[in-house]
């Protein structure tokens, strides 16, 4: 395996970068993973060989254009196992998306005094939309709990599910705790119910092998940049009954059939969604993206990803002081912790000094913060690329910042 882990990391230009003259320890996953070669290149030739608008030309760089963005969109339908190409929507990303499903979808749907079910550990992105629909509609967005080891309490979430409910819309793992939330339950649950489901997989997606299919998930949101892709690409998949119901999110080019003073038809899904000149880049850069993670193989990720979170954890709480946040059986590669005494700001701070980046804040989930009482955690999140070396001079630098700053 280390044979294969020093070919892989061959591959990420930015993995070779050093910091303040020390090797880089990227443990910043969570927010973005770093890039390998072919989907750098993948974007620059697309801006050297084949730079033209897609849909609107019959001269051959569109055509080439067009056809590797429609490429890309059948790439990411087998990825995710969607029935229908036309169920693969470009968005800027996680955020983006769940937006289209709370202004398309939630604002047709959601009437005065519905409910939407969401969870304490979300993301900001997936509370703020619900709550500009609700202020909207006059609905109510309640919140399932989570528990003290960073679970959802599924009694709590069994109970708040009710004839009001509208949509249920969670994480499937958590960005801060790492918990990877018993989604396929979830659905079932709703199911019995009639609600449809939204999954915010930004993280999992990177991680985890999914099927929207055997999920039987309605909606499901992720961005490209955590994917090993570009920044500004997303995807979100929907049912095509509901891309067939829902209202265009924006209005413009590409996603109208006819236009008239009087009247405008609209195009079919999934163009009805994508309206202007698309991050044409970006959709190709995101599907070699999910070319290269395809070719290395969830199986090895998920293993690789395993054994760094289970050794990290293990040294991590070999530090004096040291409190582990979200304690999950079932977790991604995520790591927020605490050390007494010591602000994370400038646990991070020292520790970018020695070469290592880590998140530090409330990673956007200020009300689980509020649930722990703490104003935030330092955060190191991992990837197939990262190895246990790393872990060891990551431990040893939280070791001599604690004598630094104690």
């Amino acid at each position: 395996m280390n044979e294969l882990i020093d070919k892989v990391r061959n591959d990420f230009p930015t993995l070779s970068t050093t910091v303040n003259g020390k090797p880089l320890i990227y443990f910043d996953n969570g927010a973005t993973s770093q890039k390998p070669s072919v989907v750098i290149d993948a974007v620059s030739n697309y801006y050297r060989f084949s730079n033209s608008n897609v849909h609107r030309g019959v001269h051959y760089l569109s055509q080439q254009a067009t056809q590797q963005y429609e490429q890309s969109r059948d790439i990411i339908q087998e990825f995710i196992g969607a029935e229908n190409r036309e169920e693969i929507v470009f968005t800027k990303g996680t955020t983006d998306a769940i937006n289209i499903v709370a202004f398309s979808w939630a604002n047709k749907y959601v009437q005065k005094g519905d409910e939407i079910l969401i969870t304490t550990m979300e993301h900001h992105s997936n509370i703020v939309p619900w709550q500009m629909v609700c202020e909207k509609k006059q609905a109510n967005l309640v919140v399932a709990d989570v528990n003290s080891v960073g679970e959802i309490q599924m009694d709590d979430l069994k109970r708040k599910i009710g004839n009001k409910t509208k949509l249920i819309s969670i994480t499937h793992v958590s960005n801060t705790l790492g918990t990877i939330n018993p989604v396929k339950e979830i659905i079932e649950l709703a199911r019995v119910n009639n609600i449809p489901v939204l999954l915010d997989a930004a993280q999992s997606v990177p991680h985890i092998s999914l099927d929207v299919k055997e999920l039987d998930c309605d909606f499901l949101a992720f961005s490209g940049h955590k994917l090993f892709g570009p920044t500004g690409i997303g995807v979100l998949y929907a049912k095509r009954k509901w891309l067939e119901e829902m209202d265009p999110y924006q209005g413009g080019g590409d996603m109208i059939k006819e236009v008239t003073f009087k009247k405008t038809t609209y195009n079919s899904p999934p163009h009805k969604f994508e309206a202007g000149t698309p991050n044409i880049a970006g959709v190709i850069g995101l599907a070699t993206a999910i070319k290269y993670v395809q070719n290395i193989g969830f199986s090895f990720i998920e293993k690789q990803e395993k054994q760094l979170l289970e050794y990290a954890t293990n040294e991590m709480l070999k530090v004096d002081g040291l409190k582990i946040i979200g304690c999950s059986a079932n977790k991604a590669g995520v790591i927020s912790f605490l050390i007494k005494d010591i602000h994370p700001f400038d646990l991070g701070t020292l520790l970018d000094q020695q070469g290592i980046a880590i998140r530090t804040g409330h990673h956007c989930t200020q009300p689980l913060m509020d649930y722990y009482k703490i104003p935030g955690t330092a955060r190191a999140s991992f990837s197939f690329y990262n190895t246990i070396k790393e872990i060891d001079e990551f431990v040893l630098a939280l070791q001599k910042a604690k004598q630094m700053l104690s």
